[in-house]
């Protein structure tokens, strides 16, 4: 169907699955769910522990009594026949189980086969490229969303460059920087993620160059997303360090997929750090993380230290908050926005997964299907979802 329709899925038996419900960013993605969702959503809880998930609902239950309704489903990833079983039943699969790249594939050949939209949170570049090769293609054919990175990686910045591209005017290039600052801490399986990441630059630099190849070309328009060099920005008053995310690729693919953001796009992005000290000392961290995980034996040792489902406690979450400050140019304006909110690895990261999920359900939005970004696949709707359960959109100054 190309984009151009949708096949009618109202007859499945679920609105919304959360796959990998029991672990640490999916409990609190089905805790959101229960307390926020809408009365008439049909959900359901999916894992491969029948024990776990029924504690969870009782937890749920107890949050939330309207929460009774939600189900609970058996599913694993080493069974792909289980992951097309819960695909079949679901309008929209939400999933957490991570590292994608060594657990995910399966689930997206399955929700593309079917029909199925499907969001994850994952930030691993070679699995998203990968999925488009793979599964793009038929995605279009039967109408499938596949919508990666819809927590911290990569909502506040792709949607954030997306308001911030709707304050400046239309035809001309455009030019924008993010600037990033957090105060949180990892959860294991966000550090084993990294730490995969690190590993795997090979791998990653060849799943890029196949992407390229199965690409189409934009005609008429460039976007571009490039890492910047380290400098003290006057503009928000902190040092700036390149962060070569795949915030960045998200924000492009955005860019070349919407018109809107002019004929001439280019986004940099950057941490932003106030003072010179902390700068130095998080990029050396950063360095010898990445050269420990060049050595197995090291990146082990690094791993079970934290493993996968563990995380903050929630008072440290609270104390937890994000900034994304944005500067945008373009026919002779100059605009300053931010996108702000909570503890971004964890309670906000569960809000923007879950309410992407209610979006793809829900809301009227534009004709998409195959891999596409959250602001192609949902731009106004879900930041409008994302502004009413508490994260800032704001626009700052203008010039």
């Amino acid at each position: 169907m190309s984009g151009q329709g949708r096949a009618d899925h109202s007859d499945r038996t679920y609105d919304v699955v959360l796959f990998g419900a029991t672990g640490f960013v999916g409990a609190l993605t089905a805790e959101y769910l229960a307390a926020h969702a809408p009365e008439r959503l049909r959900w359901a809880v999916a894992g491969r522990d029948a024990g776990k998930l029924e504690r969870l609902r009782e937890r749920l239950i107890a949050l939330a009594p309207g929460a009774g309704d939600v189900a609970v489903l058996h599913a694993n990833v080493a069974d792909p026949a289980s992951l097309r079983e819960l695909a079949l039943h679901a309008r929209v699969l939400a999933t957490t189980v991570g590292p994608y790249i060594t657990y995910g594939h399966d689930l997206v050949a399955a929700c593309a086969d079917t029909g199925t939209d499907y969001v994850d949170l994952t930030g691993e570049p070679e699995f998203v490229d990968l999925t488009y090769v793979r599964h793009d293609v038929r995605a279009r054919e039967t109408g499938a969303r596949l919508v990666h990175a819809c927590g911290f990686d990569s909502i506040p910045h792709d949607l954030g460059v997306y308001f911030t591209v709707g304050q400046l005017p239309e035809g001309v290039p455009l030019r924008i920087d993010g600037f990033v600052s957090a105060d949180a801490t990892f959860s294991g399986g966000t550090f084993a993620s990294a730490l995969g990441q690190f590993a795997r630059r090979r791998q990653m630099a060849e799943a890029a160059r196949d992407r390229k190849r199965h690409e189409p070309r934009v005609v008429g328009r460039q976007a571009y997303a490039t890492t910047g060099a380290p400098r003290f920005a006057k503009e928000v008053g902190a040092w700036a360090l390149p962060l070569p995310t795949i915030d960045m690729r998200v924000v492009q693919r955005s860019a070349r997929a919407l018109e809107r953001y002019g004929p001439d796009f280019r986004y940099r992005e950057y941490a932003a750090v106030r003072h010179l000290p902390v700068a130095v000392g998080g990029a050396a961290a950063m360095g010898a993380l990445f050269a420990a995980a060049q050595v197995p034996a090291a990146r082990r040792r690094l791993t079970d230290r934290v493993r996968p489902g563990d995380g903050p406690d929630e008072a440290r979450r609270a104390r937890s908050r994000f900034s994304v400050r944005f500067v945008g140019e373009g026919g002779g304006r100059r605009v300053f926005t931010e996108v702000s909110g909570g503890d971004p690895g964890y309670g906000e990261t569960a809000k923007m997964l879950a309410e992407s999920a209610l979006s793809l359900a829900f809301d009227d939005l534009p004709p998409t299907a195959g891999q596409v970004t959250t602001a192609t696949a949902m731009g106004d709707a879900l930041t409008a979802r994302l502004r009413e359960a508490g994260i800032t959109f704001r626009v700052a100054a203008t010039r």
